[in-house]
């Protein structure tokens, strides 16, 4: 089921982001991804609307709207591939007319995924922190 985050979910969050962060941008070194675990607590994740996906007591995913932005969007990566991810994306994009996020442009298997979901891009960017090209991409559904 899917439910707004609670206080209580912020390690299996953390947990979840790290480990399909790394997972999903293996051009990116891991120890990139372990120096942001603290801005992702103390800043993006308090700023943010998110919402998780709950199975038997553990979370499978989750991600947080910022505004008109999916700022982030995770799953488990022992758990991908079953359907959460999709699950997740339709319940955000039910919370907003249009939805904007950019997403590594060397990150293929995230890109179909998006563009399977109704997702299109709009625009190319570097990503100042990382120096890898990112795509804009936006869905209005």
């Amino acid at each position: 089921m899917i439910r707004k985050y609670r206080e209580s979910d912020i390690d299996q969050v953390l947990d979840i982001w790290l480990s399909a962060s790394i997972k999903a941008h293996a051009f990116i070194g891991s120890d990139f991804w372990r120096s942001k675990v603290g801005e992702m607590r103390d800043v993006y994740l308090p700023a943010s609307e998110t919402f998780v996906f709950e199975s038997e007591g553990q979370l499978a995913g989750f991600y947080s709207l910022y505004e008109n932005t999916l700022a982030a969007a995770f799953v488990s990566p022992n758990l991908q591939g079953r359907g959460v991810g999709s699950a997740l994306i339709n319940d955000a994009k039910s919370r907003r007319e249009c939805l904007q996020l950019t997403v590594y442009s060397e990150n293929l298997p995230s890109i179909n995924f998006y563009k399977k979901h109704g997702f299109i891009v709009l625009d190319e960017k570097m990503d100042e922190l990382t120096g890898h090209p990112e795509l804009v991409m936006e869905c209005c559904c």
